[in-house]
């Protein structure tokens, strides 16, 4: 795999606090308004522009893209964001508890995209790719990296273990508790040759950020008669980890009413598709058990996969749909169904039981996790996970480091 250092913008050592963000894509504009209030250094106001106008601002208007150009460039010019001296690659460690990962921060080729030596596992929806594309070309940067994958290499392992025992430039605890700590590593050709080593690589989040970036490539080339193939919009940031450290939490659903059903019904119907237990726990112990919550009780059930079944449909989020939330439930698509709810595990299963509890739901299902494993299985057959599978945590922070297209 290619891989490159490059010479970007990173935050000043007084401002690294106030500029680094939870990613566009798991804050909605009001949480964002919220985690931004008196942080006008925030990368919010880059990735989510329109929360500097009034509520109901439309999130794709010609004036939000204009504002987040102009709130980039100011962080640039009041000394928030520095340019590095030299091309660099960097190392960031993400601590969540016991759970440690760190990854290599580089830039990666959009060819590699292009001919699924990236490989994804999920579809791309029109408007958010069109919103990153946008985005990204008028900003001549990448914002936010792209969370990618690999199959663990022992070369790149002992590389990072070197590094990290130097002292970080950044090294701060954000208000959700997750430790971040970066290493700068000038030049960082040992990882680019030590890359050359790995076959593939595997999105692991940030699907619309990788497909935007390719977009924006295609469309600077064309634009662009003396294209060489050199330039910097022919790659983009990405934040590589090795599968060995990362960490999946479930991706569970609400079904927020009963489809008409008694909960004897629903118990009877369940129950004639999978073997049904009772008290079983909020939480499966394994893949292919998973837990319902219903009118106060939780349940268990197992759902095992037809023999010589598919990757995808031996997921266990597959087998729950296409056996209970579909026939039983009349949840078709899943993508447009506005009677389900997803909910990443971070939550815990306490938010499921509230829901229903409440009454804003009439039942919860509660799933283990996908493997990494299984995930890489799905890619590699050029395969598309269901909506909603893998919840990673801890989430990439933007701002650390930004790959523009000018030096």
């Amino acid at each position: 795999m290619r891989i490159r250092s490059f010479q970007g913008l990173r935050p000043s050592p007084d401002s690294v606090d106030n500029v680094v963000s939870l990613p566009y894509d798991v804050v909605s504009t009001e949480e964002a308004r919220e985690l931004s209030k008196g942080k006008p250094e925030s990368m919010l106001h880059v990735v989510r522009a329109e929360i500097d106008f009034p509520a109901g601002q439309d999130p794709y208007a010609d004036e939000v893209y204009a504002k987040a150009v102009e709130n980039f460039r100011n962080l640039q010019e009041s000394g928030a964001l520095i340019r590095e001296t030299e091309p660099c690659v960097f190392l960031y460690r993400q601590q969540m508890g016991d759970h440690s990962q760190t990854g290599v921060v580089a830039v990666s080729h959009v060819d590699d995209y292009d001919a699924g030596k990236i490989r994804r596992h999920e579809r791309t929806r029109v408007a958010k790719e069109n919103d990153r594309t946008r985005l990204t070309a008028e900003m001549g940067a990448n914002a936010g990296p792209v969370f990618l994958t690999f199959k663990d290499d022992p070369r790149i392992h002992s590389l990072v273990d070197g590094h990290t025992q130097d002292e970080p430039i950044y090294d701060l605890t954000s208000p959700d508790g997750i430790r971040h700590t970066v290493w700068r590593i000038p030049g960082g050709q040992e990882f680019v040759e030590a890359f050359k080593g790995v076959s593939d690589f595997y999105i692991a989040d940030g699907h619309h950020r990788a497909a935007s970036a390719a977009r924006v490539a295609r469309e600077s080339r064309e634009a662009n008669p003396d294209h060489t193939g050199e330039e910097n919009y022919n790659w983009f940031l990405t934040v590589l980890f090795p599968a060995k450290e990362l960490k999946i939490l479930a991706y569970n659903r609400l079904i927020l009413d009963k489809n008409g059903l008694s909960d004897e019904e629903i118990l009877e119907k369940i129950g004639s598709v999978a073997s049904l237990s009772e008290d079983a726990g909020d939480l499966p112990p394994e893949s292919r058990e998973i837990r319902f919550y219903l009118s106060g009780r939780w349940y268990g059930i197992r759902l095992e996969p037809e023999e010589n079944a598919d990757p995808v449909s031996s997921l266990d989020v597959s087998l729950l749909q296409d056996r209970i939330l579909g026939p039983i439930f009349g949840i078709g698509d899943p993508r447009t169904d506005d009677r389900i709810e997803f909910v990443g595990g971070i939550r815990g299963t306490d938010f499921l039981k509230q829901k229903v509890d409440d009454g804003s739901a009439g039942i919860a299902f509660s799933l283990y996790p996908v493997l990494i494993e299984q995930l890489m299985d799905i890619a590699d057959a050029d395969a598309v996970m269901p909506p909603k599978s893998t919840w990673f945590e801890p989430k990439l922070r933007s701002g650390f480091a930004i790959h523009t297209f000018e030096d």
